[in-house]
């Protein structure tokens, strides 16, 4: 322990969380038989690219494809078309790319196979407006809900309801061919009606639950959106549906996979790693102050864990932006834990995002240390204003602490360790 650095330990395992939810050795064991008809693969999410990729380095026969990824995150296939679209507010090469997607598994037979690589960030990739509805109507709604400190479940039930490819939509139009999922977990749960917002699901929310959703975040909808919540074409797919009946779904990685190879790490270095969860949800802010306050017990009263440890989590934390800062969840719930340590020894802990974008900045997330409120106040940082105005990045950036890691093309969302030494 004496010669412990926690700033490397902190990176090594958020470094191994990546890892573990890398494709090229994830998805492999995973894959399907081949049929005796044509396999073509479909996909959205900020793994996708990397998913082609290893499904082609591994695959056995002809394919052929279309997968959309963010900006950024594409990779090189042979036989798999890579497009690139925004997010996390769509936009129209997303909505081009989900057009393709869908006349891709037009006319397919039961001999045939889709292969479904389904990850994070899929939902804003794989955008196309139901009929009635416009792309800039989705737009709105979507900028108004992230702001709105809705949870991911509760934003993506309203993606489904306002989409022609979600909400088990893609599967529906694959019938008859065999539909294989294989999907990244990025969501509280592993629900696969959350990840992407289910394409290949049948979804067993309303368009009630929607209508409700937006109604309980105050979000104004335009007229378009309002009439399609108020007829049944909203409806997504059913539970019982014949036309999903062919249709699995295999989850290769997921949140707990990776807080498990990150505990590895720790135990490694003779930590003692302690999940707490992995499936964390809340205001950032308020999650923040939550885990500071149970460091401080482990710290002072070596209670309910004895240190050296690690606290760790996933999840996928909210925040209601208030302010015109540049900030993620990540950074925010780092701030907040910041504020309420007020600098207390021997704690010191990281919150990044697994697909290295935390907020809209390539930015992965942030790492803390019990100086680090005292060389804010010396740089003329203002932490607690700053988590006012959600401006966490400017915080970290300023001290030097912001984790930068490029695209990692995965995703498994939130990773927060917490050292006490």
């Amino acid at each position: 322990m004496t010669n412990l650095d926690p700033r490397a330990l902190l990176r090594r395992m958020f470094d191994a969380a990546v890892e573990s939810a890398q494709p090229a050795h994830a998805l492999p064991p995973y894959l399907p038989d081949p049929p005796r008809g044509h396999t073509v693969v479909v996909g959205a999410g900020k793994a996708s690219a990397a998913m082609a990729r290893a499904l082609e380095e591994h695959w056995r026969g002809a394919l052929r494809g279309i997968v959309v990824t963010r900006y950024g995150h594409a990779v090189r296939c042979e036989h798999i078309d890579v497009i690139e679209a925004a997010h996390p507010v769509p936009d129209a090469a997303g909505e081009a790319a989900a057009r393709r997607v869908l006349a891709s598994v037009a006319g397919l037979s039961r001999d045939d196979l889709v292969i479904a690589l389904i990850s994070g960030g899929g939902s804003a990739l794989l955008s196309l407006p139901a009929p009635g509805i416009s792309l800039a109507d989705k737009q709105q709604v979507s900028r108004a809900l992230l702001a709105s400190g809705a949870a991911i479940g509760e934003i993506n039930c309203v993606r489904r309801h306002l989409s022609a490819i979600k909400g088990g939509r893609l599967a529906a139009a694959c019938h008859p061919a065999h539909v294989v999922t294989l999907a990244i977990s990025d969501v509280p749960g592993d629900n696969p009606i959350d990840i992407a917002s289910g394409p290949t699901v049948a979804d067993p929310t309303t368009r009630g639950d929607a209508r409700a959703v937006l109604s309980r975040y105050g979000v104004d909808v335009p007229a378009p959106v309002r009439a399609l919540l108020d007829t049944d074409a909203a409806e997504s797919i059913k539970p019982g549906d014949p036309r999903l009946a062919h249709a699995e779904y295999r989850i290769i990685a997921t949140p707990q996979k990776a807080l498990d190879a990150a505990a590895q790490v720790a135990r490694a270095e003779r930590v003692t790693p302690i999940i707490l969860s992995d499936s964390i949800e809340g205001e950032a802010r308020d999650v923040g102050k939550v885990l500071a306050a149970l460091a401080r017990q482990v710290a002072l009263r070596q209670e309910p864990f004895a240190p050296p440890c690690v606290l760790l989590s996933g999840g996928e934390t909210t925040v209601t932006v208030r302010g015109d800062g540049r900030g993620g969840r990540n950074v925010e719930c780092l701030l907040a834990l910041v504020l309420a340590l007020q600098g207390r020894p021997g704690i010191f802990a990281l919150a990044c995002d697994t697909d290295g974008v935390d907020g809209v900045e390539e930015i992965a997330g942030a790492i803390a240390t019990p100086d680090t409120l005292a060389r804010g106040f010396e740089r003329g940082r203002n932490a607690a204003r700053d988590l006012d105005r959600n401006d966490a990045h400017a915080f970290f950036e300023t001290l030097g602490d912001s984790v930068i890691t490029g695209p990692t093309r995965t995703n498994v969302n939130d990773f927060r360790a917490i050292l006490i030494v």
